[in-house]
């Protein structure tokens, strides 16, 4: 059975969910950390793992 999870990323400052993304729990134990582009904010910001 596959380790592979669907996670939610959400906006740093303005706490939208904006994107989905497929992570391997086995592997990476921590949350993500990623800087995308938020469409609310209209800029590049950080996005977190959410539960």
């Amino acid at each position: 059975m596959s380790q592979d999870a669907i996670i939610k990323l959400e906006c740093t400052e303005c706490k939208q969910v904006n994107y989905n993304s497929h992570k391997n729990k086995k592997t990476l134990k921590e949350r993500l950390n990623l800087k995308k582009f938020c469409k609310f904010c209209r800029k590049h910001t950080a996005h977190k793992e959410t539960k």
